[in-house]
């Protein structure tokens, strides 16, 4: 049965990441039609899907009743940004040289490199935000 509550929790997950893609490349570019220029509807685009993000894996994914929800906005903050700064960047650049050469095109191997990064940053998210963010009722 935690097998099954597993995998449902993982499909809620993915279901989430991909809202929180559609609602931030959805008001980029909404913001950009606007005439707002594109680094301030990107920090807009973000900031609106990190906070979708956070509300919709908290209830929806992983169904947390924490009442805690200043320490578990720091511990997604902190959990989300050490993936996408740390992790990330040091996947990208280990990957680089080896994708770069594989491909024989340092744009297509920094494709390759940036899917595997945003691979293993997804990983990191899941098991930390169900083990630590979100730790309280987790169905």
């Amino acid at each position: 049965m935690a097998n099954l509550k597993n995998k449902q929790q993982l499909r809620r997950f993915a279901l989430v990441g991909g809202l929180n893609t559609i609602v931030d490349f959805g008001l980029l570019f909404v913001f950009k039609s606007f005439g707002i220029p594109i680094g301030i509807s990107n920090v807009f685009s973000t900031t609106t899907a990190f906070a979708v993000s956070f509300i919709a894996n908290k209830k929806y994914t992983f169904q947390s009743s924490g009442t805690h929800i200043v320490r578990e906005m720091l511990l997604f903050v902190i959990v989300t940004l050490f993936g996408l700064w740390v992790l990330q960047t040091i996947v990208i650049q280990l990957t680089l040289p080896w994708l770069s050469l594989l491909t024989g095109d340092s744009n297509l191997g920094l494709f390759a490199a940036k899917i595997l990064a945003t691979g293993v940053s997804m990983v990191w998210n899941y098991i930390l935000y169900a083990t630590v963010v979100f730790r309280g009722r987790t169905t």
